[in-house]
């Protein structure tokens, strides 16, 4: 694992604070038997995973759905800082109003 990467993921969804809460960190189980996270903490999970994996495309439908709009500005400031670190990119998010 790189742990250096692991960080930088971590603090560009606003992880910490949510690990810093959680019994065991990022230990700690999630899911039915373990501790249930909102739907904003499980939005952050799903985008630090992808932006984890280093891909060459990112495919994201409406990451920010989940989140307010205070916290959906903070995220896609920090993701578009973190994302000239990968070697080419083209992002292009856009909601579906109805």
């Amino acid at each position: 694992m790189d742990q250096v990467r692991y960080e930088e993921v971590l603090n560009s969804c606003s992880l910490l604070k949510d690990l810093d809460m959680l019994p065991l960190g990022d230990l700690t189980e999630i899911g039915e038997r373990g501790v249930h996270l909102s739907g904003g903490q499980k939005q952050r999970v799903q985008l630090a995973r992808a932006l984890y994996k280093n891909a060459d495309i990112y495919l994201l439908d409406d990451p920010f759905s989940a989140v307010d709009a205070h916290t959906a500005a903070s995220l896609f400031n920090m993701i578009t800082d973190f994302l000239p670190t990968l070697p080419v990119q083209v992002m292009i998010i856009f909601p579906c109003g109805n």
